[in-house]
């Protein structure tokens, strides 16, 4: 088959292609047309190619290798890359002009700068041209002469008398106008100069990369300053300034240029003050106020002496008035002896069940809670405990409680708890009411414990006394409605009231440190209300009111008046008995907390601090004969640390004392562990336990880790360690005495002496003394032991020996030795 120029192909007419028609691609260009019919598939060439009869065998090939779904889909998938070359280059144009429109956006920003840069210098410029035409015109203004002669002729003669007139039919100008444009001309050279001083200033980039160094030109305000004083200058000289008197604050100790800086004078004049007074400082040493009290003084300033202490002024001391008072709960504190039932006693006026969850069944930490009775009453309970180590927390429990209930065992009587109890509340000055517990035994008792109560001064109304006293029982609830009316009736006569418009006021009753929440404190709100949102500042802490929890676990937004509250938002764990005080603005938080830290901080240092020559002996004297059991303890509560570390250190006597190197709430940490492994000590943890990464090092480096949630039992076991460093007690037990009857020189032993045991007997083992005329002259071993000629181990009464003594010779007829043995007595702290 062949094709002409334009027209159809032979022996294929219009109706004849019922087929598909595709074209073959090589390097871009069309090469053939295919050409499928209904019968075969036919390869049309075109000009310049090769013949169709090549094309239609290679065709018949392709037809006979490759079917028509493959060739439609490789026709697809050129179609796909023609159309994704478009695609590209078209996103290639746009990037490309998009990246010109950018360049131009920048050039056209840089070359605004540059014209604003540009218009500010030539501002500047012609406002400094200005300032020196106008400085110019004063001073001729101020140098032209008051009088000018008004005689045309004697103008004229001064004209003509002029060097410069001379030979010249033109006048010479008047001397003030000559004198203004010399001005001029000054002020304008003097202008230039600054202007190219300013440019040659500026750094450029080529000169920073040169290495060159870059003049800084002088601000525009010390440019104005200059141009000021010299106007003033001009106009008469410069203005004197009338000093301002200033009050300065005068600490106890101050620095140079601090002092300076209060009294807005210069230090190098402040330096030269002090000089002057013979003190030769720099701005950088500190001085006494009495000093800068002079200094300040000298300056004419007024001082106003203040203390650190003064910080604490912001908590303002807030004198109610009678008519903002308002009726408050009472405040009630359960003291008592250990396991006389306090918390059982408490558990049944709350209908609650504390003393199920108590470690032995005993209260190891202040539980503060709020209770309303049948009545309707409010009422703020304390629950102390009884152990003999929590004497601090009792005392603490007195002191913020308007009503003392003293618990007694009606089966057991006054103890040593209850004594003490009672002398905290006669301490606290606070009335009390013994409450009879335990009356439903059978071994119970009343009148006893009411004849016992008499020894301490305590006379209940049953025996004629003003204390009240009720016999309760917690497990059978007889009595407790009488409490309660006793309860309310004290209260009713102290009138208890508080106001609750004002910032809050309370003490810590107990602290902690959850795990999940962060420090708690518990506190008593004792005058104002605390709200949510508060700032506030508790001994060496401070924080802000997070949230706020009753003894419920309840939320609530505030507490008014003797309501016991769980706060959260302490930055640190306070102390347990310290003030809270609510205050205006956290800076003032801040600065108070840090002020009683640093003198916290003081007075521990100087307590521990030897000051005297007999101190320092002493010290070095106890230091080297006490042996000390270091120790690490971690509590859950802050006053059951304060009370274990009390109980701790009274461990001890003259030869051995407990030391803890650290204390605090919360678990045991890695850093804990380090401590103890660095000093050698055991780690002691109080219902708290290690984290992992604490245990695992530990075990790596031997530290032991012990757990108690019973304070008898921590006790007793530090006891027995501390007993294991004291040194055994040596005994000496006489044996025998033997007399020497002669003395014998036995070549290659020394000295020997023929003895007879007079008394016990004469062992090789013990020890012995050499007496003369009952004297001791030795005291030693014995280097041998001989029944006539056998080395013997020991010698009956009234039977001969030969004795020698190791390293002595000097032993004469009759002398006396005396045979002892010694034991070593294991001793412990009672």
């Amino acid at each position: 088959m062949s094709d002409t120029d334009g027209k159809k192909p032979l022996g294929l007419s219009g109706g004849a292609l019922s087929g598909r028609v595709s074209q073959s691609f090589s390097r871009g260009r069309t090469k053939s047309v295919v050409v499928e019919t209904k019968r075969k598939r036919v390869v049309v060439p075109k000009p310049g190619t090769q013949s169709a009869a090549a094309q239609n065998a290679e065709g018949g090939k392709r037809e006979k290798s490759l079917p028509d779904a493959e060739l439609e889909r490789r026709l697809k998938a050129l179609q796909n890359a023609r159309a994704r070359e478009v695609e590209d280059e078209a996103r290639r144009q746009q990037e490309e002009k998009d990246r010109e429109e950018e360049r131009n956006r920048r050039r056209a920003e840089a070359e605004a700068k540059e014209r604003e840069e540009r218009e500010r210098e030539e501002a500047l410029r012609a406002k400094e041209e200005e300032d020196a035409r106008r400085l110019a015109e004063e001073e001729a203004r101020r140098n032209a002469p008051k009088e000018v002669p008004s005689d045309p002729a004697a103008v004229e003669a001064a004209a003509a008398a002029t060097p410069g007139s001379r030979g010249t039919n033109k006048p010479a100008p008047p001397p003030v106008r000559r004198k203004v444009e010399e001005d001029d001309r000054a002020g304008r050279a003097r202008v230039a100069e600054r202007d190219s001083e300013r440019r040659s200033g500026k750094l450029t980039v080529n000169q920073a990369l040169a290495g060159g160094e870059g003049g800084r030109t002088r601000s525009l305000a010390a440019m104005k300053r200059k141009q000021e004083r010299a106007r003033q200058k001009a106009m008469g000289g410069m203005e004197s300034r009338e000093k301002i008197v200033r009050d300065v604050q005068l600490p106890e100790t101050i620095v140079v240029s601090e002092l300076a800086n209060r009294m807005a004078e210069r230090v190098a004049d402040v330096v030269k003050a002090l000089m002057k007074n013979g003190l030769m400082v720099t701005q950088n040493q500190v001085i006494d106020a009495d000093t800068a009290e002079l200094i300040i003084e000298d300056f004419g300033h007024r001082v106003q002496r203040v203390s650190d202490s003064d910080v604490e002024d912001v908590i303002d001391a807030i004198h109610d008035q009678d008519a903002d008072l308002l009726p408050r709960a009472p405040v009630i504190t359960i003291m008592g002896h250990v396991d006389h039932g306090k918390t059982s006693l408490l558990d049944r006026i709350r209908k609650a069940n504390v003393v199920s969850g108590e470690a032995g069944g005993i209260t190891q930490h202040i539980g503060a809670y709020q209770v309303t009775t049948e009545s309707g009453a409010v009422l703020s309970f304390l629950d102390t405990p009884g152990h003999a180590a929590f004497t601090s927390m009792r005392a603490r429990g007195a002191q913020v409680t308007d009503i003392v209930v003293l618990v007694v065992a009606a089966d057991d009587a006054v103890m040593p708890q209850t004594i003490e109890a009672i002398n905290h509340a006669k301490a606290a000055k606070v009335p009390m009411i013994v409450a009879i517990n335990k009356v439903d035994k059978y071994e119970a008792n009343p009148d006893k414990v009411r004849t016992d109560l008499l020894q301490h001064e305590v006379v209940v109304e049953k025996m004629s006394g003003d204390v009240q006293d009720v016999e309760v029982s917690a497990v059978t609830g007889q009595g407790l409605p009488e409490l309660l009316e006793a309860i309310a009736l004290q209260a009713e006569i102290l009138e208890l009231r508080a106001n609750p418009n004002r910032p809050a006021e309370g003490a810590v009753i107990e602290a902690q440190l959850d795990v999940g929440r962060g420090p708690v404190a518990t506190v008593l709100v004792q005058k104002g209300t605390l709200r949510q949102g508060d700032i506030f500042v508790v001994g060496e802490q401070w924080g802000k009111v997070r949230a706020m929890e009753n003894d419920k676990g309840e939320r609530v937004k505030e507490a008014g008046p003797s309501v016991p509250v769980e706060v959260l938002g302490l930055n640190g764990t306070p102390e347990a008995g310290d003030v809270l005080n609510v205050v205006e603005t956290e800076a003032q938080a801040r600065e108070i907390a840090e002020y009683r830290h640093n003198a916290s901080k003081d007075r521990r240092a100087a307590a521990g601090a030897a000051t005297t020559l007999d101190q320092l002996l002493a010290k070095a004297k106890a230091d080297k004969s006490v042996a000390e059991l270091p120790i690490v303890m971690k509590a859950d509560v802050q006053g059951s640390a304060e009370a274990i570390v009390q109980a701790l250190e009274k461990i001890g006597n003259d030869e051995v004392r407990v030391r803890v190197l650290h204390f605090g709430v919360g678990a045991i940490t890695e850093s804990d562990v380090t401590l103890a492994e660095a000093s050698g000590a055991p780690v002691i943890g109080f219902n708290v336990r290690a984290n992992a990464p604490a245990r695992s090092t530990a075990n790596q480096k031997g530290v032991e880790i012990r757990y108690y949630s019973v304070i008898y039992d921590l006790v007793d076991d530090v006891k027995a360690a501390a007993s294991g460093l004291l040194g055994a007690e040596i005994r000496e037990n006489f044996i025998g005495y033997a007399q020497i009857r002669e003395v014998f020189k036995v070549s290659g032993v020394g000295n020997v002496a023929g003895c007879l045991v007079t008394e016990g007997v004469a062992r090789r083992s013990a020890g012995v003394r050499l007496l003369r005329d009952d004297v001791v002259v030795h005291e030693g071993t014995l280097k041998t032991l001989k029944r006539f000629k056998d080395e013997v181990k020991e010698v009956q009464s009234g039977q001969e020996c030969g004795m020698a003594f190791e390293n002595y010779e000097d032993i004469r007829k009759g002398d006396v030795i005396e045979i002892f043995e010694r034991e070593e007595v294991e001793r412990s702290l009672a």
